[in-house]
């Protein structure tokens, strides 16, 4: 894939949503609002020459959130990205020789672009099927009770096999039904128009579960991939920004018993990185991930393929699975294995690499290095009403609109350090406060907690993946829908959801233009 990213010298950046013509300079240069700069100087993405055109959606094309940041073009890390992104758009196989061998013995996906489609997120589904393009569900199977990852599958649990092995859930026995909600205002507007709101049922037959012994007390919600382009940016805002931005909201009389205390008072609670450093979670909906060198790609391009990388030299999988598959006779059979044999082969700890470790390194470099597509449309006046209104009604509490990234020197992992891309001192803008929230929805994300998700680039996402659903299961259809499910008496964000509710027509259509713009 041809990636297009030209590199220019980025003018003086001025107030929000200036947009002034040069008309007596002989190259007829403008000067851009800094928030056009979404990943800053060194992570944003311009389709076009920045010193002479504003951003407009018709600038960019479906391949947005594909490309390389400056930051990467300028220390010659552009063919390194170009080898790592193989990494992620093409599919692994169950050779033992060979690129990109190793799939298995169980999986989630075969390719990291199955579960982000044109590397964002994915569409809903009204089923799971994983080879189903743009499905980016991923299976969460927890105690009813305790809502703790059940322990007989893993915390992704696959649907996949290399024969003879099973999978550890049959896909056919996983069913999604989409049910109506009605909310206290019968999901209409003051002023009459109507809205429908939708969540997912999910049931999973316990004959199609292949473990010793089987999960029981369960039940299953969906989560979908987010959007892994400017994940890079994120990673560079340091620590004690988080905090700060953590104690802030923590004196506010309105959300002060409103934000999970445990990540931020209790240590440990925090992730222990390969040099034994401490780091704050700031990655996924759960807060389970500290650090891209320590989280999610690292983490992903294992578990989702099960394919053996540096660092993880086993598979992932439970030891129920271990015990159903070592105790079934056809496995038994084809693979010509005692029970014993079996077990130890699944579960030995120093399995050979199958992706090296230039594979890997490369792999991180295109990890770290995508760029966040620049903003679009910001002088115009709908676009400007609406970011108006959106500030007004106090929707930035929570999708916090800029950090300024620190220093970008991680030590943590000697493999990776000083061989990725960085992003020092930069302004973002990616709408989130990296803080995790209670909605209090139908059928919730597992523990009610969910992190507040970057809201930059996502009026690319229907150019990009094909859909543009919202929120963690993508049961909203579009962001009235997403706003509107933020609602419930008791949410986080009740107070801007009923000053939205009482915008006019014309005020709510301009916020989603403004949402659809950054």
């Amino acid at each position: 894939m041809t990636k297009r990213h030209l590199i220019f010298f980025l003018p003086v950046l001025f107030a929000l949503f200036s947009c002034n013509g040069n008309e007596g300079g002989d190259d007829n240069q403008i000067t851009l609002s800094e928030e056009y700069y979404t990943g800053g100087k060194l992570g944003t993405f311009f389709p076009a020459n920045p010193d002479v055109k504003v951003p407009t959606l018709d600038d960019f094309s479906n391949s947005a959130y594909e490309q390389p940041t400056p930051a990467v073009e300028e220390v010659g890390m552009g063919t390194r990205f170009l080898y790592g992104e193989a990494y992620f758009e093409k599919e692994f196989n169950s050779n033992t020789t060979g690129v990109r061998r190793g799939l298995g013995p169980v999986f989630v996906r075969s390719s990291c672009l199955s579960c982000h489609p044109g590397y964002g997120h994915g569409k809903r589904m009204d089923r799971y099927r994983a080879n189903d393009y743009g499905n980016s569900y991923l299976l969460v199977v927890i105690d009813k009770d305790t809502h703790a990852y059940v322990p007989e599958l893993t915390g992704m649990p696959q649907t996949k096999a290399i024969a003879p092995f099973l999978p550890p859930i049959e896909e056919e026995g996983i069913s999604i039904e989409w049910k109506e909600y009605a909310d206290e205002w019968g999901n209409k507007f003051p002023d009459g128009e109507a809205y429908s709101l939708i969540y997912p049922e999910v049931s999973i037959d316990p004959a199609k579960i292949n473990t010793d012994p089987k999960p029981v007390n369960y039940t299953v919600r969906l989560e979908a991939t987010i959007g892994i382009y400017g994940t890079g940016l994120l990673d560079a805002i340091p620590d004690d920004s988080i905090i700060a931005e953590y104690n802030r909201q923590k004196a506010l009389d309105y959300r002060a018993d409103k934000l999970n205390d445990a990540f931020y008072t209790d240590e440990t609670k925090l992730i222990t990185e390969n040099d034994g450093s401490k780091r704050l979670r700031k990655f996924t909906y759960g807060l389970s991930r500290s650090t891209i060198q320590n989280g999610p790609g690292a983490n992903a391009i294992w578990n989702i393929t099960n394919v053996i990388r540096p660092g993880r030299t086993y598979n992932y999988i439970t030891d129920a699975y271990v015990n159903a598959m070592a105790k079934n006779s056809d496995v038994q059979k084809a693979l010509g294995k005692t029970e014993q044999e079996i077990r130890d082969m699944l579960l030995d700890k120093n399995i050979e690499p199958e992706l090296s470790k230039q594979e890997y390194v490369d792999f991180m470099i295109w990890h770290r290095g995508l760029a966040v597509p620049a903003a679009r449309n910001l002088d115009d006046a709908t676009v400007q009403k609406g970011q108006k209104a959106f500030y007004s009604i106090g929707c930035t509490s929570c999708p916090r609109p800029s950090w300024t990234t620190g220093p970008d020197e991680y030590t943590g992992d000697t493999l990776l350090a000083g061989k990725l891309p960085r992003y020092p001192n930069q302004k973002i803008w990616p709408y989130t406060d990296i803080l995790q929230h209670k909605l209090h929805m139908k059928n919730d994300i597992r523990t009610g907690w969910c992190r507040t998700t970057p809201l930059w680039g996502r009026g690319l996402s229907q150019m990009c993946t094909g859909a543009s659903d919202h929120l963690h299961d993508m049961r909203a259809r579009n962001y009235t829908e997403a706003i509107m499910w933020h609602g419930d008496a008791e949410s986080d964000a009740r107070q801007s959801v009923e000053k939205f509710r009482n915008l006019s027509k014309e005020d709510r259509d301009a916020l989603v233009k403004f949402l659809e713009s950054i």
